[in-house]
């Protein structure tokens, strides 16, 4: 009792104690009973205990434990190798060892044959299978023999097959040394796997280049097959359906890949789908070939037969009977009269295949197979076949009894699969009756079970126990069955992948099957096959070669008259006639894989640009930037900036617009971006992050990328090869910069076929663009915008927190003369400050100078700070910081001389004046375009060589600058120092101040009495002052650009005009020239903009004739100003005050008013109206009345009253108002439940429209004017005559609903003379 209670519980409950104790039980039992097939089963039990066992041993790392498991394996191998299972035996001596055992010594070798030399013994539980079988077909009359009766199993010496071997698989333990270290190092090393993947995926991709895909190709692309991930095998797959679908003439080449590529498939990688597409499309082609070569044919129904398996063993279920029936009926019509036999074998073949699919009734899927790579199908009666532990072949195989469900229970299966199938006797039936027998769908034959279980075993090098199957199989003496069994045993014999005594064993099989007719009758079809085979495996060179042409010579010598004729009649009819799947063709050389490996490195370029672009600005301060959703958007409402576009990257989008103001951080975040994504890189597969300078491309507008990397020295090889196979994240930098107005996306193509497949993140200052900006960003056509492609976002200012890291950061990262407390205390102190740096340049620029700019005398509140100051002081500080350098530096006596000169004549003021005649030659020479590439042989005597070349002052002054190189290409260090430059050069208050400094003040720029500095001079020492006020220049760039589109040079300028009131009167006489000579009209307009920029109050002024077009006059002050004859003509006057402004004879063509002009009244209205002409507009109040205005000076004309307050005391607002067809009439809805119609010249109402019970809500006139239609909230519409005012038509049928419960909002402007409901249900306004 308590036996059954042990094995009735479930292992899982059990202790590891009572676990051994219950592998002991079974192992005393197996020793003592006599019943050998209950004692191999005990044995099994054993094995399962001590596999739980060795599970829970693993945790409790326990000796004893140990040595207990051992001893109990050594027990089992004894009592196995006493019932003659030494297989299994030597494979529990080895769990043994494992655990610390030792095997039994020499004293009982003799009972332990070498597993290489042992034939194995074939375990009790298969035996009780066969068995069962052999009674169940010996139990069935057999039909009359006329020549030796074969017996009931067949014998095959056992030097055949003697062992079962390894599959030709790359195994550790059989691969050369040097072969075994790679593989080592392959497996222990991902960028080599990635490297192998992308290989691999690169062999695929050039094969479905190739236009001839021959025998070599498809070779080698079927042998990648079985290592393949899903998407490059169905890709693969496609591409050989593509071939075979598209190609004129079969492409018997490519079909024989698809074959193949079907028997190689791993688990889930074949889908329902595929299968019954591809078996359509053979059986297409086989329709076509009807009348075409046998050989077509065949190959057709053999790739049919690896569709049909590959349904059986992927399960696919629910199709149509009767979709699969018809195309192997069509398989059927084509080959009744076809005479080939092996043509016949393959049709019926596929016929049985057909049979296991929905069903899957298949022995053989039910018992053998087993989805996976490397083993297919070892469960089932492979296991009892391997005598329940498979000799080692699957170690750690968890739970061996689940995988047969018992060895009764697999018996059964096998039983009842055969049970009714008779096997065919040469006499009873012949090869070509029982092929076509096999053409039937009507009931199964055992033969195509049987034979799909040979497939498995061989491919898992189970040879002993494929000829056991092949021996003892009920359906031995089938002829189809024997056809199928030699054509496999020719396979393997022709395999060079197998060793070869294999290949000689299954050359031996053939000749036993040839000269035993004892066992395996006397099929002449099938001796004549086996000569074919050996005759075809005769005329390959191999290691073979010369025991086949022995083989084969002694088969014909020992043969009678009649089978020396079938000899010689073999040899007339060519032996390839009958296909074979023979050795594999070499591979093409070159092959595909040497083509893809002869392909540029890019892998290296990509790892030389990763190093160096990590490598740039690792000691910058970054804060996380965060963001807001539009430039409209609350900056309340702000998210984190990195975590969007990354979002944006897992996404589908295409571009990412990043906006911000000048200084905002876009290229900070830009480069942050980048740098994460070539941290996150994944060799070969990863999409490349490239931040490409805009500016710095010539012409980004085509083939951005490829001039990028070009740059980045990538060869034409590499860039072809990047941008056929590999993905791109574009980081754009500086789309204003560029001065760009094409569409970058569109114009580079990106994501079409044969283009770069790439996202795109793109920055921009967000005043560079208009209202429509979009369309310059936004993926698709122009008209045909792809919606949703485009994301967007604006850098947000600094918030409090921010502020606060970035000071804590820069203290820490940078030399500096104050601490983190001491800066803070500044920007609480100092009006403005906070608002003036909540971007990171400005904040950047604040903390290198605010240290300079404080009087420690004066409180900090007493500081005033601008933005230009700011730049002032950043200048100048960096200048010095230059000089102290390069005093340090060891310089050449010809450079050192240069410096003393610079010094003795004031090195600082020496660099500013470099800087500005700099950015003017930018502005001038380039439009502003910030980067300058300098060739010194081809630009040698140009502008450029005037701040690039190797003077050796150019050079120090270059150097000490706040310029930036790379490669041939310098630019400003930040966008905003160009503009500063330029707004120096403008003005400068120091070239001004020296003409009216005393001298000893005037020498030198950045003394501590500069005007740049905070800091007062004390001396009282009065000298003569000689005030020289500057005049209009008209060499000045003020004259010859418009910088009306420079926000951030106007700034600089407003706020130099607010400082410096010479520089404010220089704006005011340009102004004033421009009155008498249009010469200075450009300068006049940018120095109004400045001035209305800076605040200044043209109120009154006397502007008449000035000459500023294109001037931007936005929100400024000019009421009552004489602007009599000026020319205005497309300046932008948006928010500008004008009240009573003179603007007689003014040029005002193309103005840009912006906002239009508004209209206001006490009582809030309800509705409004245009006139038909545009003259007037009608306005309807929520009092009652209507007032009709002149849209040409916005006056009021006319006031409409009559409507009252109802009698529920309900408001009389207007709800709608529309003018009649020719615009002389009105007519009103209100609430009063009213309509009036109104005269518009008479101002009176012409008719009072009563019926409704509820508010008038619409109102509309037809298109003739000749009536008027009416809805309202009583559920009704009424239709009116507009000249009578009588009511034609009272129409109902609007219902309530949850939304609106009552209201008709809207009505047709057509009319219809019927009763019928001219509208549905209404709906919201």
């Amino acid at each position: 009792m308590v036996f059954g209670h042990i094995i009735s519980s479930p292992r899982g409950s059990l202790s590891l104690q009572q676990t051994l104790n219950l592998a002991n039980i079974y192992l005393e039992n197996a020793k003592s009973v006599q019943d050998p097939d209950i004692a191999l089963v005990l044995c099994h039990d054993a094995e399962v205990s001590l596999t739980q066992a060795r599970k829970g041993a693993r945790h409790a790392e326990d000796p004893i434990t140990s040595d207990s498991i051992a001893t109990a394996y050594i027990s089992l191998g004894r009592i196995l190798n006493s019932r003659g299972h030494t297989n299994e035996a030597m494979a529990s001596y080895k769990k043994a060892e494992k655990w610390g055992g030792k095997v039994p010594g020499p004293e009982s070798s003799a009972a332990i044959p070498d597993p290489k030399s042992f034939a194995p013994s074939i375990g009790s539980t298969v035996d009780l299978v066969v068995d069962s079988l052999s009674v169940s077909v010996k139990d069935q009359p057999h039909p009359p023999r006329a020549n030796k009766t074969p017996n009931d199993i067949a014998t095959i010496p056992t030097h055949i097959f003697a062992d079962n071997v390894r599959p030709p698989t790359i195994l550790d333990d059989i691969l050369e040394p040097a072969t075994r270290k790679w593989l080592q190092v392959v497996e222990n090393d991902e960028d080599e796997h990635e490297r192998l993947k992308i290989l691999s995926q690169d062999v695929i991709r050039t094969f479905k280049k190739e236009e001839i895909k021959d025998a070599k190709a498809v070779t080698e692309v079927v042998c990648l097959a079985p290592v393949l991930e899903m998407s490059n095998f169905r890709e693969l797959l496609k591409s050989f359906y593509d071939g075979i679908d598209h190609s004129g003439l079969l492409d018997i080449h490519q079909l024989q890949g698809l074959s193949q590529l079907i028997q190689g498939a791993g688990t889930g990688y074949l889908e329902a789908d595929d299968l019954v597409k591809i078996l359509g499309l053979l059986t297409t082609r086989l329709k076509e070939t009807h009348q075409q070569s046998p050989q077509h044919i065949y190959q057709l129904t053999l790739a049919a037969s690896n569709v049909l398996d590959a349904m059986a063993d992927t399960k696919v279920e629910g199709l149509d009977r009767e979709t699969l029936h018809e195309p192997l009926s069509s398989y059927m019509d084509a080959l009744k009269g076809n005479s080939e036999p092996y043509l016949m074998y393959q049709a019926a073949y596929a016929c049985q295949a057909l049979l296991c699919v929905p069903d899957n009734e298949s022995l053989w899927q039910a018992t053998v197979r087993r989805t996976g790579k490397v083993i297919r199908g070892v469960s089932g009666l492979v296991t009892a076949v391997k005598g329940l532990d498979l000799s080692g072949f699957i170690d750690g195989l968890k739970d061996i009894q689940q995988g047969i469900a018992g060895a009764s229970e697999a018996m059964q299966l096998v039983v009842t699969a055969f049970d009714g199938v008779k096997s065919m006797t040469e006499d009873g039936q012949g090869f070509l009756e029982g092929i076509k027998e096999g053409l039937s769908i009507k009931r199964k034959c055992a033969w195509y079970s049987a034979l799909r279980g040979a497939d498995t075993l061989i491919q898992d090098g189970e040879f002993a126990t494929f000829k056991q199957l092949v021996c003892e199989a009920p359906c031995r003496l089938d002829p189809a069955f024997q056809w199928g069994v030699c054509q496999r045993l020719g396979e393997v014999a022709s395999n060079p992948a197998w060793d070869v005594r294999t290949r000689r064993s299954a050359a031996a099989f053939l000749g036993e099957i040839y000269r035993n007719d004892g066992d395996w009758g006397n099929q002449t079809i099938v001796k004549e096959w086996i000569i074919t085979i050996l005759m075809q495996l005769t005329s390959s060179v191999g290691s073979t070669q010369q025991y086949l042409e022995t083989l084969l010579q002694e088969l014909e010598t020992n043969s009678n008259v009649k089978d020396k004729e079938r000899f010689q009649m073999c040899r007339e009819k060519d032996a390839r006639s009958y296909p074979l799947k023979l050795a594999l063709p070499p591979l093409g050389s070159p092959s595909l894989l040497d083509r893809v490996q002869n392909k540029p490195d890019v892998e290296g370029t990509l790892r030389q640009l990763r190093k160096q672009r990590l490598k740039e600005r690792i000691n910058d301060v970054y804060i996380p930037s965060q963001a807001k959703a539009s430039v409209q958007a609350s900056d309340d409402d702000r998210f984190f900036l990195m975590e969007k576009v990354q979002e944006f990257l897992d996404g589908d989008q295409k571009v990412f617009l990043l906006l911000g103001d000048s200084g905002a951080g876009k290229s900070i975040f830009n480069v942050q971006l980048e740098r994460e994504l070539w941290q996150d890189y994944k060799k070969t597969t990863g999409r490349i992050p490239l931040f490409i300078s805009l500016p710095a491309i010539d012409k980004p507008e085509q083939d951005m990328i490829g001039k990028h990397l070009r740059r980045s020295e990538f060869t034409e090889p590499e860039i072809r090869e990047l941008k056929e196979y590999r993905k791109f994240i574009l980081i754009c930098d500086g789309f204003d910069e560029s001065q760009q107005t094409h569409n970058l996306y569109m114009s580079n193509r990106l994501n079409q076929e044969g283009e770069w497949n790439a996202q795109m993140v793109i920055s921009c200052r967000s005043e560079y663009l208009g209202v429509d900006y979009r369309d310059r960003f936004q993926p698709g056509d122009r008209n045909r915008p792809e919606p949703g492609q485009l994301q967007e976002a604006v850098i947000a200012p600094f918030t409090s927190d921010q502020v606060h890291d970035y000071i804590n950061q820069y203290v820490l990262k940078n030399q500096v003369l104050w601490e983190a407390k001491e800066y803070e205390e500044a920007l609480d102190a100092i009006p403005s400050l906070k608002e003036l740096v909540r971007n990171p340049f400005l904040m950047t620029l604040s903390l290198e100078v605010l240290p300079r700019m404080v009087d420690p005398r004066e409180h900090l509140s007493a500081t005033q700070v601008t933005r230009v100051a700011l730049y002032d002081q950043f200048i100048e500080h960096w200048l010095e910081r230059g000089k102290k350098r390069l005093g340090e530096k060891e310089l050449s006596p010809q450079a050192k001389a240069a410096y003393e000169s610079l010094v003795d004549e004031g090195f600082t003021q020496n660099g500013v004046d470099f800087l500005k005649k700099l950015a003017v030659a930018i502005y001038k020479e380039q439009g502003g375009q910030p980067i300058v590439k300098y060739s010194r042989f081809k630009d040698e005597g140009s502008w450029k060589s005037a701040f690039f070349s190797r003077e050796d002052e150019k050079q120090l002054l270059r150097e000490a600058c706040p310029l930036t190189r790379s490669g041939n290409q310098h630019r400003f260090v930040h966008r905003s120092l160009l503009e500063y430059g330029m707004a120096l050069a403008i003005y400068d208050p120091h070239d001004w101040r020296e003409k009216t400094m005393p001298m000893h003040e005037s020498g030198r720029r950045g003394s501590t009495s500069s005007a740049y500095s905070f800091v007062v001079d004390d001396s009282t020492e009065e000298e003569d002052v000689t005030s020289v006020d500057p005049v209009p220049d008209i060499d000045s760039p003020l004259a010859w650009r418009y910088f009306i589109n420079e926000p951030s040079l106007l700034q600089f300028l407003s706020e130099r005009s607010q400082q410096e009131p010479m520089f404010k009167k220089l704006l005011h006489d340009y102004i004033e020239y421009s009155k008498v000579d249009e010469k200075w009209r450009k300068a006049a307009a940018n120095a109004i903009t400045i001035l209305t920029r800076s605040g200044e109050n043209f109120t009154g002024a006397e502007l008449r004739n000035i000459r500023v077009p294109g001037a931007d006059l936005s929100y400024g002050m000019f009421d009552s100003a004489d602007l009599q004859g000026a020319d205005l003509r497309k300046v932008t006057l948006r928010g500008t005050w004008l009240r009573q402004a003179d603007l007689s004879r003014a040029q005002m063509s193309g103005v840009q008013i912006g906002e239009l002009p508004f209209i206001e009244d006490d009582i809030p209205l309800r509705s409004c109206a245009y006139s038909p002409d545009g003259d007037s507009l009608a306005v309807g109040l929520y009092n009652g009345n209507i007032k009709l205005y002149s849209t040409s000076d916005w006056k009021q004309i006319r006031t409409f009253t009559g409507h009252n307050m109802s009698d529920s005391g309900l408001t009389s607002a207007i709800s709608s108002i529309v003018f009649s067809p020719d615009g002389n009439r009105l007519i009103s809805g209100s609430f009063d439940c009213t309509v009036r119609i109104w005269s518009v010249e008479a101002e009176f109402s012409i008719h009072t429209l009563t019926g409704h019970d509820g508010w008038v809500n619409c109102v509309a006139y037809s298109p003739q004017g000749d009536t008027i239609a009416s809805a309202s909230s009583d559920k009704t519409v009424r239709v009116w005559d507009a000249e009578t005012g009588d009511c034609r038509l009272n129409l109902v049928g609007h219902t309530l609903s949850d939304q609106n419960p009552s209201n008709v909002c809207s009505v047709r402007t057509y009319i219809s003379h019927t009763t019928q409901p001219l509208t549905g249900p209404a709906s919201e306004p």
